[in-house]
């Protein structure tokens, strides 16, 4: 019997097998690296819980709605544009001082005519100075005033060698003269920037108001966009708006992200992202458009107010 040598054959079957799955296991790990940075950047991008946008839409929606357009600008209230060019970089200390504080002064007051003259009025007016009252204390109170120290004012005796030969006109003119001067100088009295934090901050409570009243009753705290939620028969929330509630959210959260170490106030910020989400819930169940057009005016999205909140 012969025995015949086996001779074993060699082909390209394996290595090809080894070569795709080689191949195909670099492009599943790459496909789930794409997959994890898709999520995290998904992840990053979500809407904020506390401001309530997406981080990369913060700066184009927010100063478009209508919350934004009512509160008062801070920075260009104390800081007017004209402020900084009138300080010069040289020069005396005290004139630079003095120049940057009249131009600030003049960029926050706007010509407004009377019947006594021109009187410059500030373009902000303190809280509780309503179109109504500028219109009295610096029109109709001035022009009042004079009339009646013009005709108060009895002439001497003819024969009296300090007789008083003005004429009426020149006496109601320098009368308005003078309580032009005075309107002038109450004025900057009444102007916004006289008022302390509170003070603005009652200015912006009163704006937000009267932006989300409706026009049939311009001051109505009672409506869904304003009245808190009831959680119970003797315990609830303040009569707020939401969106005094948000002006109150991203104030607070300024203050933390300038002041970092400030713990005490984090539980405060998370009560009142909570207490918005509850009012925003109450108007979602009773009626959905009103509750969506809320949204687009607070700049909130959907997914910041609804679902459980993690602050």
């Amino acid at each position: 019997m012969f025995r015949i040598a086996s001779r074993a054959f060699s082909t390209s079957s394996p290595a090809l097998a080894a070569s795709r799955k080689q191949a195909s296991s670099v492009i599943r790990k790459k496909n789930i690296l794409q997959k994890a940075k898709r999520a995290q950047e998904a992840l990053g991008d979500r809407p904020s819980v506390v401001l309530g946008t997406r981080p990369s839409e913060e700066l184009l929606k927010w100063p478009q709605c209508d919350l934004a357009k009512v509160l008062v600008d801070e920075e260009a209230l104390f800081n007017p544009p004209s402020a900084a060019a009138g300080a010069s970089p040289g020069g005396a200390e005290a004139a630079s001082s003095s120049a940057a504080t009249a131009s600030s002064s003049s960029a926050t007051l706007e010509p407004y005519s009377t019947p006594i003259g021109t009187v410059h009025v500030p373009a902000q007016p303190a809280f509780g100075v309503s179109p109504a009252d500028q219109e009295l204390l610096f029109n109709y109170l001035p022009r009042a005033t004079a009339q009646a120290s013009v005709s108060a004012a009895q002439p001497r005796p003819i024969g009296s060698p300090t007789a008083d030969f003005e004429s009426s006109s020149t006496k109601l003119e320098r009368a308005n003269e003078v309580e032009r001067s005075k309107a002038e100088a109450f004025a900057r009295v009444v102007d916004l920037r006289n008022a302390n934090a509170a003070g603005i901050a009652f200015e912006n409570r009163r704006r937000i108001i009267l932006a989300f009243s409706t026009p049939e009753n311009p001051f109505d705290p009672g409506r869904p966009e304003v009245q808190a939620v009831v959680l119970g028969p003797n315990t609830y929330t303040s009569p707020l708006l939401a969106a005094l509630k948000t002006y109150q959210i991203r104030k607070l959260w300024k203050h933390l992200t300038t002041f970092k170490r400030d713990v005490g106030n984090r539980l405060g910020l998370r009560k009142l992202v909570h207490e918005r989400a509850k009012i925003l819930k109450y108007l979602r169940n009773t009626n959905r458009d009103r509750y969506e057009t809320l949204l687009e005016r607070l700049a909130l999205e959907p997914e910041a107010v609804e679902g459980e909140l993690v602050v």
